[in-house]
């Protein structure tokens, strides 16, 4: 049995042939016309199922798309005008971080503004050593503040009981930010993420930000134990943060590793493929269809070790690794993402549309998934990540 459908207007159209035999045996041919009225939404619910495979997770599962998923690292934050007017409604970053409409809100902000392919939960990687009982507070104009871990006595105080409790409100803007994304016609995939155990790590020992380590460094050589000690801690939590937020509806992760380029090579074996490779194991164990980016930065040659080492689905690459070296060693391992010089978005011009197609020339023939080297700069104009957009889309219809 078979059937004809079409459309005209808001009317559907249905002719339905049925057949049947006369006294004589004859065959007849009944055809019924049956017409509907199709409803207001219905176009959008074409579109919404003919792009229900999403760009993001079916470039992460190691198919091409032309042109490729579009996000950016920190497309959500400070660039935008009306995340600033969000930002002041809390009295603190972390406040911010833990109110899940605040968080949901600007999560949405930048998907209603450039139609990305993909959402990343709006949060900070140091929720982590919150949730784990140090203290941790970001001063305006310094940025992240932690009371530094010296001591393995500090090590042992970190609390893992209660861990999945604190971040709640993590988990509950997550659910919201779902719901919400399931109205948008471009279908974008969600996003979840944490900081890998090393660069946390850093933060935590060094009490924020540094320049070059020194105190985590000299660590590493004087008591191995002790900092292992605190690697294997920050692997538990960071396993059950990721699982938590899969569990409440991301679809990928990604780990990201912002000081991986500061180890030597043995370290860099150690302190990041080792303990981020048990993490991943972790989640595909419990979860073997999720999909999952690493974002080792300032590898270098070192990013070929860390495909070929952990089970991941994408590597997300900086900006200061060869695109030609890229396709050779690791495209035709895994996705990759990046990696147009953040410097060159917020300057935007012809620099930046000459090296977007440069990017695409080089990688599009394989897995990619079109982001920066880095995040976006609190300064880089909306017009440049909007000309980004348009640069990308218009490379294929040249």
């Amino acid at each position: 049995m078979f059937y004809f459908v079409f459309f005209l207007n808001k009317v559907c159209i249905t002719f339905y042939p049925h057949f049947k035999k006369d006294n004589n045996n004859n065959n007849i041919i009944y055809i019924y016309i049956l017409l509907y009225n199709i409803p207001d939404n219905y176009h959008r619910l074409v579109e919404r199922i003919m792009t229900s495979k999403k760009k993001l997770l079916d470039v992460l599962n190691g198919n091409s798309r032309k042109p490729p998923p579009i996000w950016l690292m920190r497309q959500a934050g400070r660039h935008l005008k009306e995340y600033l007017e969000l930002r002041a409604t809390a009295s603190s970053f972390l406040d911010f971080c833990y109110s899940p409409d605040l968080c949901a809100e600007a999560t949405l902000q930048p998907i209603r503004k450039y139609q990305m392919d993909a959402a990343i939960l709006f949060s900070d990687i140091l929720v982590v050593p919150d949730a784990l009982g140090q203290k941790v507070e970001f001063i305006p104009g310094k940025g992240p503040c932690l009371e530094a871990i010296k001591t393995a006595t500090q090590i042992d105080k970190l609390e893992l009981e209660g861990f999945r409790d604190r971040l709640a409100p993590v988990y509950e803007a997550i659910k919201a930010i779902t719901k919400e994304l399931s109205t948008f016609s471009n279908n974008p995939a969600l996003i979840g993420f944490a900081g890998s155990p090393w660069t946390v790590a850093t933060y935590m020992v060094e009490g924020g930000s540094s320049k070059n380590f020194e105190i985590v460094r000299k660590w590493l050589y004087t008591n191995q134990a002790e900092f292992e000690k605190l690697i294997n801690i920050l692997v538990i939590s960071t396993t059950e943060h990721l699982m938590e937020q899969i569990k409440s509806g991301v679809e990928t992760i990604q780990l990201f590793d912002s000081w991986a380029g500061v180890l030597t090579p043995a370290q860099f074996e150690k302190w990041v493929i080792k303990p981020t490779s048990e993490i991943v194991k972790n989640i595909k164990l419990d979860f073997p269809n999720i999909r999952i980016i690493g974002f080792p930065k300032g590898a270098g040659i070192l990013y070929k070790n860390y495909v070929e080492n952990i089970d991941i689905d994408c590597v997300s690459i900086d900006s200061t690794v060869p695109l030609v070296w890229v396709a050779d060693n690791l495209q035709k391992r895994c996705a990759v993402q990046g990696n147009l010089d953040n410097m060159m978005l917020l300057t935007g011009g012809l620099n930046m549309e000459t090296e977007i197609r440069n990017i695409l020339r080089h990688l599009s023939n394989g897995p990619l998934v079109f982001n920066l080297g880095h995040g976006v700069l609190p300064e880089t104009p909306v017009k440049n990540v909007e000309k980004l957009i348009e640069t990308i889309l218009g490379f294929y219809n040249d």
